[in-house]
């Protein structure tokens, strides 16, 4: 499995109807491990999400499905690949 960081930008005019579907997609899959946190940026231009899957194809079959990119809400998406070395949630090494 890999990481995958994936930043939107927001089309503000359609944002607060569609939000609600959001982020029960998005927590749907956080239920299921796929996402591990997301939100909004500080200044409400978008939001940014931390994913886990297979790979790039899989990851985009997966956000293709959420409320925002199918009702227009998204302006822009880049996805990275991101690849944790350090941190408190990453599983210890023994």
């Amino acid at each position: 499995m890999a990481w995958f960081l994936v930043e939107i930008t927001y089309v503000r005019e359609k944002l607060e109807e569609v939000r609600p579907r959001h982020r029960k997609f998005l927590s749907d899959l956080a239920d299921q491990g796929v996402v591990a946190l997301g939100g909004p940026l500080g200044d409400g231009s978008g939001g940014i999400s931390l994913y886990q899957a297979a790979d790039e194809t899989a990851l985009t079959e997966i956000i293709d499905q959420d409320p925002y990119h199918l009702e227009g809400v998204v302006a822009e998406r880049t996805v990275r690949e991101f690849k944790p070395v350090i941190g408190a949630w990453l599983p210890k090494e023994s």
